[in-house]
């Protein structure tokens, strides 16, 4: 067992050491403060030439079909607004932090599908519930599984080994995790989110929500995270729908009053949006 806390030791140290791009530090400093503006955006976003051309790039996709060209940053920011500018710095910040990681290790195209799945998920289930702050499902089920990109960068081989114990016996992939490395994905990419400075509430329900009963104040959000996150690991399968009631937490249900007919219908309600927020993350890439 020494071994193992040694080896989670290891991978929480790796997290530590990945920060996310300055942009992002001080486009969320400005959006916590409570008397900016939209021209505060603006400024940051201009600032960087990288982000400033995703930004016109995102404004200007077919996601948004406008009949007239975007070619300013500060018509962009009106348009998308400033919790769209936030998720796409977001997003792509993470993504340019890992672009470096091999696809001998993880498929990256396979592991970004899969989380915006889960996040187109966890948005849908959020309106479905009347949850006012979608946003935030729509990155906490976005970042959800990032804990998996430490995991198998420090810790391939016991990584895998944790995904054939959970295959091969049917335990949950967050126990293999724990009794193999001493940790399990759902609380590194939760410290990774904090140490970002992202706010509690994304990364709290994130980290509890392979077991949202356990996630207090959080269990609703976590229990949303939580069936997003199910029907995002069974999207490929036969009947989506159908796979996902079978191994959704009676809990999460409990939770957050979703009916059966929520689940069956949300793989379907999820393929509509998700060939355009695929695009629109590559545009932004």
């Amino acid at each position: 067992m020494q071994q193992a806390v040694s080896r989670a030791d290891e991978i929480l140290a790796e997290a530590s050491l990945v920060t996310l791009p300055e942009v992002y530090a001080r486009l969320k400093a400005v959006l916590e403060d409570p008397e900016y503006c939209m021209a505060d955006i603006v400024e940051v976003v201009s600032n960087d030439p990288g982000i400033t051309a995703r930004l016109l790039r995102v404004a200007n996709s077919g996601y948004f079909g406008l009949a007239t060209q975007i070619d300013s940053v500060a018509r962009a920011v009106s348009l998308l607004g400033a919790q769209e500018v936030h998720d796409l710095v977001l997003a792509t910040s993470v993504l340019q932090s890992f672009e470096g990681m091999h696809n001998d290790v993880m498929d990256m195209h396979t592991f970004w599908r899969k989380s915006v799945v889960c996040a187109i998920a966890a948005k849908e289930l959020a309106v479905s519930c009347n949850v006012l702050d979608s946003d935030r499902l729509f990155v906490a089920g976005l970042l959800r599984d990032i804990g998996h990109l430490f995991l198998y960068q420090k810790a391939p081989r016991l990584s895998l080994q944790a995904q054939q114990l959970h295959l091969q016996r049917g335990i949950p992939l967050h126990q293999a995790e724990r009794s193999l490395i001493g940790i399990d994905f759902a609380h590194v990419g939760a410290e990774a989110m904090r140490i970002w400075g992202l706010p509690e509430a994304i990364w709290g329900p994130t980290a509890q929500h392979v077991e949202p009963s356990r996630a207090g104040d959080e269990e609703y959000v976590a229990s949303l995270v939580h069936i997003a996150a199910v029907v995002a690991d069974s999207f490929d399968a036969e009947s989506p729908g159908e796979e996902s009631l079978r191994r959704v937490s009676e809990f999460a249900l409990r939770t957050t009053g979703l009916l059966e007919e929520n689940l069956l219908s949300l793989p379907e309600r999820v393929e509509e949006e998700l060939d355009k927020v695929m695009g629109l993350l590559r545009t932004a890439a």
